[in-house]
């Protein structure tokens, strides 16, 4: 431990001091590297939230927006970004419409909300840097009071390798780590506070990813304190303080707080009720489907996804919502056939957003096939009023139409062996669920 420390000098140059930051942040299981950039429901959260902003695009040309945050599509799709773990906590602030200050200005001012409508829907359709940052600087030409660089992290979900996630943490970070002297609230500064964060991510790509997310969680974490910056001049006394800190750090990671513990135990009830219904499925005669980026996960020392299909019948593969039904928890297939007879969503401590979508997905992906298909949330049993209660916002008017229903954890657990074993087709699991729609 002391020789780790021994190892650093006057004569380390700063970028390899910031390498060994890198190297120490991605080992820490609660650093925002392993616990939210690696974390499987990350990727499939873009999909939806995606979808949110073109919802929202959509009402705001339609005009039917409406003049408040509260119950807006907006709020449902910021609302989905802010629960993507700690980092982007509070990314709704920004959007709160504030009565005093009159501020974000795109609620009463309809011309203003068309102009937000259509940075949207540009940085959307648009896919390269230079097209992104002539849109921002329209936006900006308009001095929209109270419209700044949080919108960028709804645009890091349009282009996760162009535009880096955005709060206050991240500025800080970014300042520390740098000698830079950004500020909040401007795209000038956020659009600089960019050039420095790709020439910073391209100086370590090796260590981090062409996905800015990663870079964003590492500037979070060092702006949150989580890890000390390394000192710009790297002189004797500063860099031996530094080290120090940096060991603290070490020493904090390799006993896990709380909450870290907690969300590894969310990520594995997730897996196990998976499991279950897998299990349940394959005990009915069904084919199972596990979510692609869950098949190889390990559950009881095998792939989750071990004697399940490997791969969607070509009438699913190829529809139009193909990208965000082969990331549904589970689907029960008939066997052999192409026709999907249930889709779980399990949802135990995030929005509940991402998977209703997927949900949409499937049942509005152009084929007779699946409109009868049992949809199922699957959650604690004491998140049906918060499930209930989502669900009347009006991103989710469509549901209405869907046979979705609530299906509590402890009903599943209670019963699924007996179903397993003496039940048929889904009437006993609708038996233990409650509807929704």
């Amino acid at each position: 431990m002391a020789a780790q420390i021994d190892t650093l000098s006057t004569g380390d140059n700063h970028d390899g001091l910031v390498r060994r930051l890198i190297s120490r942040w991605r080992d820490d299981p609660s650093a925002t590297y392993r616990s939210w950039f690696l974390w499987d429901e990350r990727l499939k959260n873009f999909r939806s939230i995606r979808r949110g902003i073109t919802q929202v695009v959509g009402e705001i040309e339609r005009g039917t927006f409406g003049v408040a945050y509260r119950g807006s599509s907006l709020e449902t799709v910021v609302h989905s970004v802010a629960e993507q773990r700690q980092i982007f906590k509070g990314a709704d602030h920004a959007f709160l419409w504030k009565p005093k200050l009159r501020i974000p200005d795109i609620y009463e001012s309809s011309e203003n909300q068309r102009a937000f409508g259509r940075l949207l829907d540009a940085c959307s359709c648009c896919d390269t840097a230079e097209e992104i940052i002539g849109h921002i600087h329209a936006i900006d030409r308009l001095k929209i009071k109270g419209l700044g660089p949080a919108v960028a992290n709804l645009l890091y979900f349009l282009h996760p390798t162009l535009v880096p996630p955005f709060n206050t943490a991240i500025v800080k970070g970014y300042n520390a780590l740098t000698g830079a002297n950004v500020k909040l609230g401007s795209w000038e500064h956020f659009l600089a506070m960019r050039t420095g964060i790709l020439d910073l991510n391209d100086r370590h790509r090796d260590l981090l990813s062409n996905d800015l997310g990663a870079i964003g969680g590492l500037l979070f974490d060092v702006g949150s304190d989580r890890y000390p910056a390394p000192p710009l001049d790297g002189s004797g006394a500063a860099l031996t303080t530094w080290g120090q800190r940096l060991e603290a750090a070490r020493e904090e990671a390799r006993t896990l707080s709380k909450a870290a513990m907690a969300e590894g135990e969310n990520e594995r009830t997730h897996t196990e009720i998976q499991a279950w219904l897998r299990d349940l499925g394959l005990a009915l005669g069904y084919d199972v489907w596990i979510a692609a980026n869950d098949r190889s996960r390990s559950f009881n020392g095998s792939a989750l996804g071990a004697g399940c299909l490997e791969r969607l019948p070509d009438t699913i593969a190829t529809s139009k919502g193909a990208d965000s039904i082969r990331l549904i928890d589970v689907l029960w297939l008939e066997r052999d056939g192409d026709h999907v007879a249930a889709a779980f969503e399990v949802e135990h401590s995030t929005s509940i957003y991402s998977g209703i979508v997927r949900m949409l997905d499937l049942a509005l992906s152009g084929s007779d096939l699946h409109a009868t298909a049992g949809l199922f949330l699957v959650a604690p049993d004491a998140r049906e009023a918060d499930v209930r209660a989502q669900l009347q916002r009006p991103a989710f008017s469509r549901v209405a139409d869907l046979d979705i229903s609530y299906l509590p954890y402890g009903e599943l657990e209670k019963n699924r062996e007996a179903i397993g074993r003496f039940g048929s087709g889904l009437k006993a699991i609708k038996a233990i669920a409650s509807k929704l729609a």
